[in-house]
């Protein structure tokens, strides 16, 4: 259970079905206009990426989403491999289609959100930059206005509407099922054996010499006669220990095994509550341990982990509903795909005289 606590702490924002079905939320192009386009037109085929019940997907939408996944690419310092091009396209142009049919299906069902809520997300997103400046930097990088922008959040919004009414409101989760998923996955929910521990380190830098390890290590024996005499260890990692911790009296809190470097691990697992070690060395100097707590492997009850667990059966249902939904859209709706547009049917003259 421990492995999964990182993704329970997103599973249960609708929000995220909203990322997964696009890549890049933010990234789509300024104002889209809702006005139905003529897939005929010559005009109008040359423009648009795609033509989804009538409404166009522009080719400058596309552009800057693919524009954005490979800033993204370069931010990891290497750009978009030119072999997943294709491929990223493929997929960039199928979420902004079922993007689409859902604001769609949202419009049909007549889905609004009110304007004080798109007022409240725009705020909370304007918060996260350190200054106007950085704010307007960031929107015209995504080639978007700040009216483009309150669009965008709006139709995310009505979208997450639509998801939440049709699908998540309806997903039942019952107590049967949840208790079988507990008691069928027991590895999920097992915390592994855990040490608190406290520490005093003594800083060594790799490029000392033998007699600056010396000093150090005799520092560290001075601090243990210290300890041996009946003072305090908390008072003492306060006065002589080079760690951050040492503000909390060396505590490092709960850890478990893989969390600290193999010396400093083995030392604290093998000891006892109360143990002091003998000096360990380690690649960041000297270090003098004090285990204050263990906790054996241990099955976390069901109590605890209900809520999480019923939040993330309900996020795998709701992903499921999601996918079948827009694959109900799509088979009612009329997509034209001029990025990827189906092959030409080969007629039997023509492969007769290719015979020739």
């Amino acid at each position: 259970m421990q492995a999964h606590r990182g993704k329970w702490i997103h599973v249960v924002a609708v929000i995220a079905l909203l990322a997964a079905i696009s890549i890049v939320s933010l990234a789509i192009a300024a104002e889209k206009q809702d006005l139905a386009k003529e897939s005929s037109s010559t005009d109008a085929g040359a423009a648009n990426i795609a033509v989804v019940n009538g409404v166009a997907i522009t080719r400058a939408e596309f552009d800057t989403e693919m524009d954005s996944i490979k800033q993204q690419f370069l931010a990891m310092g290497q750009p978009m491999p030119e072999e997943r091009v294709a491929q990223m396209e493929k997929e960039v142009l199928e979420n902004l289609i079922s993007t689409e049919l859902l604001f769609q299906a949202a419009q049909q069902g007549s889905v609004k959100v009110e304007t004080s809520e798109v007022d409240e997300k725009y705020a909370s997103l304007k918060k996260r930059f350190p200054s106007e400046e950085e704010f307007s930097k960031a929107l015209e990088k995504m080639h978007l206005t700040e009216a483009g922008l309150r669009a965008k959040l709006e139709r995310g919004m009505i979208i997450e509407e639509l998801i939440d009414r049709e699908i998540v409101q309806k997903i039942p989760i019952s107590d049967e099922e949840i208790k079988t998923y507990y008691e069928s996955n027991p590895a999920l929910f097992t915390q592994p054996e855990r040490v608190q521990a406290s520490h005093i380190l003594l800083k060594v830098d790799k490029n000392a010499d033998a007699s600056q390890k010396e000093m150090a290590r005799k520092k560290g024996e001075e601090i243990q006669q210290k300890l041996k005499n009946g003072e305090d260890f908390a008072a003492l990692a306060k006065e002589f220990s080079q760690c951050p911790s040492s503000a909390k009296g060396g505590d490092l809190g709960l850890f478990r095994r893989g969390q600290m470097v193999k010396p400093f691990e083995d030392a604290a697992f093998s000891m006892n509550p109360g143990d002091i070690s003998d000096i360990v060395e380690t690649q960041f100097g000297y270090h003098i341990i004090k285990v204050t707590d263990k906790k054996p492997e241990a099955v976390m009850p069901f109590e605890d982990v209900k809520d999480r667990l019923t939040q993330f059966l309900k996020q795998e249902k709701v992903q499921t509903e999601v996918s079948q939904y827009i694959e109900k859209l799509r088979a009612e709706a009329k997509i034209q795909d001029n990025l990827n547009p189906p092959a030409a049917a080969v007629q039997p003259a023509a492969v007769e005289e290719e015979k020739k």
